[in-house]
């Protein structure tokens, strides 16, 4: 999943949603750098990577969009899923989407002084763009797109993304709504332990 259902998924805001939003940043043992609590946002966030790496609907996702994609498959898929979470918010939240953003971005600011470099600069990013917000739109989804495009080491395509989310919109659609729900049972149970 992309940063929207890991910040989502973390729960009330608190250091568990500070680890899962820096996760992908912190390598190795600089894990150990951070607090406890931290460190069990870091470990919440691999555990939903690979929970959904092997999920049968999200597998149909990312095959559909392999043939043009390739590798970049599974990430154009996360981001179309934070897509569907964020326009349908009201089935899994009680609070409204532009004050939970606001919440997220408020919160995070708090601790942006630890984060790793790049996750620094892709909160500045976040913030300046309200790509947390913008990812209510397909126009929100085609500048994330073209953003991770040029970042790319290599020639991957992602700005034309959108294309294949408006052209199989409902697929992508029923196949999100099958596995989020699964998604958050498996975190649930995560956290309980």
């Amino acid at each position: 999943m992309n940063f929207l259902a890991h910040l989502f998924l973390s729960g009330e805001p608190s250091e568990l949603m500070v680890g899962n939003f820096i996760a992908d940043s912190v390598k190795g043992s600089a894990t150990d750098n951070f607090s406890e609590e931290i460190q069990k946002g870091i470990r919440l966030h691999r555990a939903i990577d690979t929970f959904t790496d092997s999920h049968a609907e999200m597998l149909k996702s990312k095959e559909r969009l392999r043939p043009r994609y390739k590798k970049y498959a599974p990430v154009i898929t996360d981001i179309f899923y934070d897509h569907f979470l964020a326009t349908h918010w009201q089935d899994y939240s009680t609070i409204s989407f532009r004050d939970y953003t606001n919440q997220v971005y408020k919160y995070l600011e708090k601790y942006h002084a630890i984060f790793p470099e790049r996750s620094q600069q892709f909160y500045n990013y976040m913030i300046k763009y309200d790509i947390l917000f913008a990812y209510t739109k397909i126009e929100g989804i085609e500048k994330v797109m073209q953003g991770m495009s040029r970042r790319a080491h290599f020639i991957s395509g992602m700005e034309t993304a959108t294309e294949e989310l408006v052209k199989s919109y409902d697929d992508f659609k029923a196949e999100f709504k099958l596995f989020f729900p699964d998604l958050q049972k498996h975190v649930y149970e995560i956290k309980q332990h």
